[in-house]
């Protein structure tokens, strides 16, 4: 059986076989695709074909396997193609039983070896390469000594290596990768990294020296390093050793130096810079003053006076330390430890250093500060109007001194040595206690203030409302003796509590769909809550609409579907987009949004509604309908092998894909823009015109439009003839004996124009000017009668010879184009058309030898 055949008996039966065998591509290269299959009952034999997706009925290879095999090899494909392959299962009289499709592309070509390759640092190369036509990203491979293989994803050249290891030479190849695959490697070259830096550190053991050290770098066989000081321009000592240490003596006491170095290979590369290090030579030892302590903006401090040593050279930093870990750094003759907390013994030392070392601390200093406020405050009520308040010991205080003030304004307060202090209480008020400590040092911060009131009341009143589908609002008049409401809201499941000063709560984060008993109990600090308050019900809103699903059933219709929650609610489906809303009403689960208009954008949510009110509406999807197909396309001829496609806006499209098809070729192109240009035409052939309009999210509608016919092809081999009495023949070799041909030669001097019927491949043009040079273009003639105007100029020089014509040849465009250049009758763009017009003729070497000088 023949190919197409073949091919079109796979494309009958896939319009009437259940599609069940399901086919993806495994891999691809730039010539083959592995492709797997679903087993088929009953099948005999597998039979797979590839073909062009923009050609389906010219199918580039075949192969045919077992009834136990899944998965197989096709060859004969060319890079870079999105082919459609078709896989057929045949029983034992090779009938289809089930057939399988998909469309993948074929990989790239294979890539051209790196171009340069240099080392940027230890860890990095940058290469460079040529890009591929068609290629989305490129893939570097490398392989190192151990032949361990690595693989980069870059998308454009130059592109960075990074993370390699230093001092190793690799391998390295690149690959182009598409939608398809990748094709294969390149061939390989090598590189190798240069040696990593030395990380060089430094210290001071005295004031006029630096000692530099570092750890070994592997296949280093040298080390260069160099000193500066600090705001010098140049260099003061510069050092090679194979050691990995160096000590430099004679510096300057308490100044900054400056050091960095690096690695030399065996082959005598230099390895990456290290970097910078700063090191400071040692400062004298200062002396040091007195400690005390302040107060600032309310906070305690401990404050250490520093005595500089003026004959000191170098930026030092004092350093102050307090053995309960509070330390303070200054460059001034002075330094705060702040904050100094209460009843605290504070032994304080200072320092001094830089970056060098630190100097020997000073002796010490003993400092108590205040005593801490009194904790723990509590009331006793011993006997009916008698309360006594209690606190816990402080260190480091002398006496004690309670304030207790009522609730209608009346004071009164107590000095103690003791820790309790005893005074009159009546029930239903509220009273405020505090109590402070003194020392030599001062009185305590403000510390603990005590609230104690009577039990109180149960609020009356009491009203709760829904105020959201997860909210109730509860208010009450206010209790006596109420100094906070515990209100606690409970179902079969959860319980949620909420305290407030207030006589009003809210409480959220209830359960949807859900019946509630809520308490309200009044509360103060000392005398506890009255839990004797009654219960009251309220039901919640019905739960929000979950897990929303969107299926298309066609064009103009989409089924929402989501999971049922609550035990009794009516649901409501809104779709609202730019093109208006759609909704729909149900007590199940489902419900279709109809009458959708194409390229539109609707979100998508579902509410329920009961008894109990609105609920909350569902979490919102987005449904796009497929994008619309442009009203108006239009197809124009630029050049014999070019048009420009041209279209009006469809609503939703956001790019096109265009395909100009014939039996003699195809053209095609995808473009975001209105219009595309489309090159490989071929003259004198019907197209047919289908587009692509594809949405933001990738979905697509396929448009079909008129057909296109391209213009007639342009003749070839024009040769002009001199005849007798001064007439002069112009042939050509032409495309097809169905076009009439016009012929127009433009002089100097005078123009003339001859038109031959079709069929003919000559004309004959009468008295012409002899002597000049003559443009001549050959063009076939539309069916309407217009000349086609992109065929090529040919310039040819008539000479005189007696009464009749001499010779005709191709006029010395040397001279011609130098004398026009000299006399600027012409300009560069004159001279441009020209290159291009006759750089096929006999005269084209002698044009471009001629350009290239004048250039």
């Amino acid at each position: 059986m023949k190919w197409p055949a073949i091919f079109v008996l796979l494309s009958i039966c896939s319009q009437a076989a259940a599609q069940d065998i399901e086919v993806s591509v495994f891999s691809a290269t730039s010539k083959s695709a592995i492709l797997r299959w679903t087993r088929v009952y009953g099948a005999s034999s597998y039979k797979v074909i590839a073909a062009p997706q923009n050609s389906p009925g010219n199918p580039v290879g075949y192969a045919v396997f077992g009834p136990h095999t899944v998965m197989g090899t096709i060859n004969s494909l060319s890079p870079n193609i999105i082919y459609t392959f078709t896989v057929a299962a045949l029983d034992n009289a090779q009938e289809i039983l089930n057939i399988g499709t998909i469309d993948s592309s074929s990989a790239p070509e294979v890539m051209d070896p790196l171009l340069t390759m240099k080392s940027k640092d230890s860890k990095t190369f940058i290469v460079s390469f040529s890009l591929k036509t068609g290629a989305t990203s490129y893939i570097i491979r490398l392989q190192n000594p151990n032949r361990f293989i690595r693989e980069n994803i870059v998308s454009s050249s130059p592109a960075e290596i990074e993370s390699l290891d230093p001092y190793t030479e690799y391998s390295l190849s690149i690959m182009s990768v598409n939608s398809g695959g990748q094709s294969q490697p390149s061939s390989p070259v090598t590189a190798k990294t240069v040696l990593p830096p030395p990380q060089l550190s430094a210290s001071s053991p005295s004031n006029n020296s630096i000692t530099v050290s570092w750890a070994p770098v592997a296949n280093a066989v040298q080390y260069s390093l160099s000193l500066y000081k600090f705001a010098w321009n140049t260099t003061i000592i510069k050092h090679n050793t194979s050691n990995t240490n160096w000590i430099v003596s004679g510096l300057d006491m308490g100044s900054v130096y400056v050091i960095k170095g690096f690695a030399w290979d065996p082959e005598g590369r230099q390895g990456e810079d290290s970097l910078y290090i700063d090191q400071m030579t040692r400062p004298a030892v200062p002396s040091i003053a007195n400690v005390s302590m302040v107060m600032n903006n309310g906070l305690a401090g401990i404050s250490v006076s520093l005595e500089r040593d003026e004959g000191v050279f170098g930026s030092l930093q004092y350093h102050v330390m307090s053995d309960q870990n509070l330390t303070c750094n200054s460059t001034s003759s002075s330094c705060t430890l702040s904050p100094v907390g209460c009843g605290e013994v504070h032994t304080v030392r200072v320092s001094t250093s830089d970056e060098a070392g630190p100097s020997d601390p000073s002796g010490p200093v003993v400092f108590i500060t205040f005593p801490c406020p009194p904790q723990s405050l509590a009331v006793v009520e011993s006997t009916e109007g008698s309360c006594t308040l209690t606190w816990d010991t402080v260190t480091h205080v002398n006496s004690y001194t309670a304030f207790i003030k009522r609730g209608d304004g009346a004071e009164e307060s107590c000095n103690t040595t003791s820790r309790s202090c005893t005074y009159n209480c009546t029930c239903g008020h509220t009273y405020l206690m505090s109590v402070m400590a003194f020392n030599q040092a001062g009185s305590s911060p403000e510390g603990q203030v005590l609230n104690y009131t009577t039990l109180p009341c149960c609020p009356e009143g009491v009203s709760i409302s829904a105020v959201s589908t997860d909210t109730f609002e509860i208010t009450w008049t206010v209790s006596r003796g109420a100094e906070l409401y515990q209100t606690r809201a409970a179902d079969s499941s959860e319980v949620i509590l909420c305290n407030d000063t207030a006589p009003v709560c809210a409480l959220s984060d209830l359960s949807c769909d859900s019946s509630y008993s809520v308490v309200l109990t009044p509360c103060n600090d000392i005398s506890g809550c009255n839990r004797a308050c009654k219960a009251h019900t309220q039901i919640t809103a019905p739960c929000m609409p979950m897990n929303l699903m969107l299926t298309q059933r066609n064009s103009s219709c989409f089924s929402v579907s989501w999971t049922p929650n609550n035990r009794l609610a009516n649901y409501t489906v809104t779709a609202s987009g730019d093109d208006g809303t759609r909704t729909c009403n149900t007590d199940g689960n489902s419900c279709d949004i109809t009458d959708l208009p194409c390229g539109s954008n609707f979100e998508v949510s579902v509410i329920a509604t009961s008894p109990a009110g609105l609920g909350l509406p569902s979490y919102s999807e987005l449904l796009e309908t497929g994008p619309c197909c442009p009203v108006d396309l239009t197809v124009d001829q630029v050049t014999q092998a070019m048009s420009n496609v041209s279209w009006s806006p469809a609503k939703g499209a956001h790019t096109f894909i265009t395909s100009l098809t014939s039996t003699r070729g195809h053209a095609r192109c995808h473009t975001m823009d209105s219009h595309c240009l489309m090159g490989c035409i071929t003259c004198g052939t019907n197209y047919t015109v289908t587009m692509e309009a594809i949405s933001h999210s990738g979905r697509r509608s396929n448009c079909s439009y008129e057909g296109f016919s391209s213009s007639a092809c342009c003749p070839s081999g024009v040769r002009l003839y001199g005849m007798a009495h001064s007439s002069l023949r112009v042939h050509w070799h032409g495309a097809g004996s169905s076009h009439s041909y016009v012929t127009e030669l433009v002089g100097s001097r005078n123009n003339y124009t001859c038109t031959a019927s079709p069929g003919e491949s000559s004309c004959d043009v009468p008295n012409i000017q002899c002597g000049d040079v003559y443009t001549v273009v050959v063009a076939p003639l539309s069916p309407e009668g217009s000349k086609v105007l992109f065929c090529a100029q040919r310039i040819y020089s008539v000479s005189c010879a007696g009464s009749n014509l001499g010779t005709v040849e191709c006029y010395n465009m040397q001279k011609y184009i130098y004398n026009s250049i000299l006399s600027s009758t012409v300009t560069t763009q004159t001279i441009i058309s020209f290159f291009s017009n006759v750089i096929s003729t006999c005269c084209s070497a002698v044009i471009y030898r001629e350009k290239r000088s004048m250039d």
